[in-house]
Formats: structure tokens, C-alpha cells, sequence
């Protein structure tokens, strides 16, 4: 039984399995595990590996950009997501479907989320939370038990013997594994067992979980079917006992659930699958690594990892030649790879063709989807900061100021006094100009308006001079502002873009005049400051591509 929250140990690995991927995958999976961010020691005991064998594995991962190393920590990066990313973008679930969660979440004014089945358990694929002080925290790739939710009870509602078999294997010998009624039960399901929820969840096509999962949370959910009539993923509604009974919450978003549940099934009938994109070799820059680091890089673990990727959107179900071309790999190291990925539960065979398993968001993505933007910059302005020996930030805008959400200040004695959450006016700073200018022009023009104080002498205070310094950041992409917030302070800064081309924060350094002159900032300090941006964008995207980040 594939992933599942009660499996059975993994039995012994097939011959042809690469034992360095099984190494790296049990890595990754310990330190998801502990939330993302684990020292190499505990990593030695939780796997059960030789330190010299995790200091290689560390080492693999942090040359991909899986992990980074602080000091003698692990701790998950964004492009791990891309892992992640395949199986979502290979279901085809949550491209077309989030964008209608979202909507009746905003409807409903509740969470909504999409899970789809895991074994015995259920993971979720998609959130559309409320932010309130007592809100939903499942995160995106998160497992729970079928027999404590709504979505599990409309999944094992279509469960075959063999599946039932296995969860009462799995779950019959806890103690509270048959305990499936919440403190208000609704009408009809007092003392119900868990196959009872399941057949009435098949009878009356939806579910509810009264508090079975935590107290207080209730959930409604309803199955999503395929074109062929199979269901893929349920939709859930989840509320809390503070605004809804279950009996009120199913009286009252049953109805708009239906109608978004039909509206999703229709866009998956309508909605052609995405044809294959271009096929790329992978393997490339493997060899490359193997070539720099030598023994220190294990490159049959980031051949193995590799496969992942070549899954995603058009690409649900491949062949083994069609994963072959994708990674250009050898056919026969890209069937080792997929051996050992079926073995560990990350794929599974459909005669020819082989796909992801839901399993594959256990490596890291629950922890990696709730970063914020600051916390995806933060040790990118670390590394900046190391290189250009002067304090860099994060920003973002906020009306007609903007608000500092990540900082990293340099050693001096004399140095930049600012800290996280310090809001300054957007026109006479240089991430301001940033992010002012990546307005939209009609946008742009409102926010600049006359009677602006002047800060220093040298502040520009009226609209023309303003619209025009404006309209040159946006054509060359950075904005510096020279002692026109605070006498002797020069700062340099240049946007932070989304996926879709929009300016949502910025970067600079911010310097003491004396130390660097305007030239010098230009030569010296720009281009790294560039480069630092699209490491930023780079993580950003990845991190966006399913998943909703918090800009503060």
C-alpha cells in the first residue's frame, strides 16, 4: 500500500534499487519530518547512516539547492518544492481546480481545501485559508488519517475489500482507531464506525467530521470525479465550532459546495490536458557536479532525484524511454532510478507507464509551504551581505509607505539603523522608487501627489521631477537614492518579481555615503545586488507555483 499513515515497514530492497537514492530519500524524508530544519547528528540517528555517508547526502543536496547547510544544520530550501511541484503538476488537479476553491472560500468566508487519497490516509494538494487568530494550519502536502476526516470517509467510500483489510491491519489495534463519532454527532451517525461513516458518506454523497481531527474543527466534503466518473480529490469546507455547528455548516455551504464541486467537474471535462512541454537533459549538470566535488557529490542519488522532475504537467504517466529522454539519462540508470522510487512508494507502476505517488509531498513541501517571501530572501541577504560588506533589506509596499520585512545588517560600529516592521515613505527611498514604479501607470500616478515634506535638502518633493525618476527605475530596473531620506545615507535598490512579471517587494543596500561613491555603488554593488534578486525570484517561483506566500 502505497504512502498512508499507518504503513507497513518498507521490506527489503529489490536488487536492481540504488542504495544512494534510497540514502538521500530517507535524509530528506527525516528532515521534513522535523519540520525542515534538523542537525546533521540527529540525522545520523534517525536514519541509522554513517555520519561520513550524511556528510556526503548533505553535501548532494545542498549542490542542488534541496537543502542548505548552517554550520552543522540541514534546513529545506525552495527548490526542493520542485519535487512537489511534479506530482501536483501531474495531476492536474490543482491548476484548474484552486482557483475555484479560492472563489468559495471567499464566498463562504471559510477555509476550502482539495486532498486527495494516500493509502489509508489523505494529503492535501490545495488551501484557500481565512486568515484569523483561529485559523486552519493543514499545510499543503500535510497526511491524516482517513478515519478522522470528512475526505477520508467519501475516499473509503469506494475502498475495495483488500483496501479495508489493510486499514483495519493498520489502524483496528489502536485504541482510538474505531473511535470515529465527534462530541455533536449529526443525526444518524451516533455511534457510527468508520466503514458506517464511509457508506453513508457513499449514500448521501458527502461527509462531516464533527472535531474528530482536533477539538473544535469541523469539516464538509465532497467528492470531485474525473471526466471517466473516478474520484481524484475531495473538496472540504473547514470551519470551527466558534462560527458553525456540523450540523450548520453542512445546512449552510452544502448548496454552494455542490455548485462549485459541478463547476470544478466540469472544467476537468473542458479543459484539454496540457500537452507535454519540451523534453530537457538533466543529467548535464549532474556530471558537471560530479567533476567539481568529487567523491563529495553523489551523483547516482541526484541522477534518482532528477526522475521526479521529469513528471509534471502532460506528463502524468511515462514510460520509461519517455523518463529517459526527459532527464537524459542511460535507460537502464533511469530504471534503477524508478525501481527504487516504486520500492520506497514515490511512484507506482501502471503496466508500460509509470507516475507519482502523493507520497512525494512528504519530502519537505508541508514544512516548505508555509515560508514567507522575508524567509525565502533572508539567506540570500545574508550571502549578499558577505559579499558587498554593507546592510541589505527586503520591503514591501504598504499604501504610501514601505515596511521592512527582512533585514540583514553588516559589522560596522557606524551602520544603517533599521529593524523589521520600520515603515519609511515610498518616494524618497530607493526600494520605495522600486516598488512605486512597478505600479501599474495609472496606479503610479495616484500615489504621487504634491505637498510631500522634504527630508533632506536634496529630498525631490514635486510630482514631474518624481513621475520622471520613476519612469527611469522602471526602464533600468534599480532606483538610487542619494542622501534624500537621511544626510550621509546612499541607498541602491532593484525589484523582487513574481511568476507573472509583478514587482512585489525589493532589494538594496543601504551604505554610509563616505564609503562608496555613486560610481562605485553602480560597479560594485549593483550587479551583485541584481544577482541576488533573481536568486530570490528564482525560489519565489517555485515556492508560488501551488502554493499561495505571504509577502510580510
Amino acid at each position: 500500500m502505497t504512502g498512508g499513515t499507518g504503513a507497513d515497514e518498507t521490506p527489503p530492497a529489490p536488487a536492481e534499487a540504488v542504495g544512494p537514492l534510497i540514502r538521500g530519500l530517507a535524509v530528506l524524508r527525516d528532515i521534513g519530518a522535523a519540520d525542515g530544519r534538523a542537525a546533521v547528528s540527529d540525522l545520523v540517528r534517525s536514519t541509522g547512516l554513517a555520519r561520513s555517508t550524511v556528510d556526503r547526502v548533505a553535501a548532494t543536496l545542498a549542490r542542488m539547492g534541496y537543502i542548505r547547510l548552517d554550520g552543522h544544520t540541514a534546513v529545506l530550501a525552495p527548490p526542493l518544492m520542485a519535487l512537489g511541484n511534479a506530482y501536483l503538476a501531474a495531476t492536474g488537479l490543482p491548476g484548474p481546480l484552486g482557483p475555484l476553491a479560492e472563489r468559495l472560500a471567499d464566498e463562504l468566508d471559510e477555509s476550502v481545501s482539495l486532498a486527495v487519497p494516500d493509502g489509508d490516509g489523505v494529503r492535501f494538494i490545495h488551501q484557500s485559508t481565512r486568515r484569523r487568530a483561529m485559523s486552519v494550519t493543514f499545510r499543503i502536502g500535510d497526511l491524516l488519517p482517513a478515519e478522522r476526516t470528512a475526505q477520508g470517509a467519501v475516499f473509503a467510500a469506494r475502498w475495495a475489500g483488500e483496501q479495508w483489510t489493510g486499514w483495519r491491519t493498520h489502524r483496528g489495534a489502536e485504541p482510538d482507531g474505531r473511535v470515529v463519532t465527534g462530541p455533536t454527532p449529526l443525526p444518524g451517525q451516533q455511534g457510527l464506525t468508520f466503514e458506517g461513516r464511509a457508506a453513508l458518506a457513499g449514500e448521501q454523497g458527502w461527509a462531516a467530521d464533527d472535531q474528530l481531527i482536533e477539538p473544535g474543527l469541523i469539516t464538509v466534503a465532497l467528492p470531485v470525479r474525473d471526466p471517466g466518473g473516478a474520484v481524484v480529490c475531495a473538496m472540504s469546507v473547514v470551519s470551527h465550532t466558534s462560527r458553525h455547528s456540523a450540523r450548520s455548516l453542512g445546512e449552510t455551504v452544502l448548496p454552494r459546495a455542490r455548485a462549485t464541486v459541478a463547476l470544478m467537474e466540469r472544467r476537468l471535462r473542458e479543459e484539454a490536458p496540457a500537452g507535454a512541454g519540451p523534453l530537457r537533459g538533466l543529467s548535464e549538470w549532474t556530471n558537471a557536479s560530479k567533476q567539481e566535488l568529487g567523491a563529495e557529490f553523489v551523483e547516482s542519488m541526484a541522477r534518482g532525484l532528477t526522475v521526479i522532475t521529469a513528471f509534471g504537467e502532460g506528463r502524468a504517466e511515462l514510460t520509461l524511454s519517455a523518463v529517459a529522454e526527459a532527464t537524459g539519462l542511460a535507460r537502464a540508470t533511469a530504471r534503477r532510478a524508478l525501481i527504487t522510487l516504486t520500492h520506497l512508494g514515490y511512484a507506482e507502476p501502471r503496466g508500460r507507464l509509470f507516475r507519482l505517488t502523493p507520497q512525494v509531498l512528504a519530502l519537505g513541501f508541508p514544512a516548505l509551504s508555509r515560508l514567507t517571501l522575508s524567509e525565502i530572501a533572508s539567506p540570500h541577504l545574508v550571502a549578499l551581505v558577505q559579499q558587498v560588506h554593507e546592510s541589505a533589506s527586503l520591503a514591501v509596499l504598504d499604501g504610501d509607505a514601505i515596511e521592512y520585512t527582512a533585514r540583514v545588517a553588516t559589522g560596522r560600529i557606524m551602520t544603517v539603523d533599521i529593524r523589521i516592521g520600520t515603515r519609511l515613505p515610498a518616494y524618497a527611498t530607493s526600494m520605495g522608487r522600486v516598488l512605486l514604479a512597478g505600479l501599474p501607470a495609472q496606479e503610479r500616478a495616484a500615489r504621487l501627489r504634491g505637498g510631500l515634506p522634504s527630508l533632506t535638502p536634496r529630498t525631490v518633493t514635486t510630482v514631474p521631477d518624481l513621475t520622471a525618476i520613476l519612469h527611469r527605475a522602471e526602464e533600468e530596473g534599480y532606483a538610487l537614492v542619494d542622501e534624500e531620506l537621511e544626510e550621509g545615507l546612499r541607498s541602491l535598490a532593484v525589484p523582487v518579481r513574481d511568476s507573472e512579471g509583478r514587482t512585489v517587494a525589493a532589494v538594496n543596500v543601504a551604505l554610509h555615503s563616505g564609503r562608496r561613491s555613486v560610481g562605485e555603488c553602480l560597479a560594485e554593488v549593483l550587479p551583485p545586488l541584481r544577482a541576488t534578486a533573481g536568486r530570490i525570484e528564482a525560489d519565489l517561483h517555485i515556492a508560488e507555483r501551488f502554493n499561495r506566500i505571504a509577502l510580510a
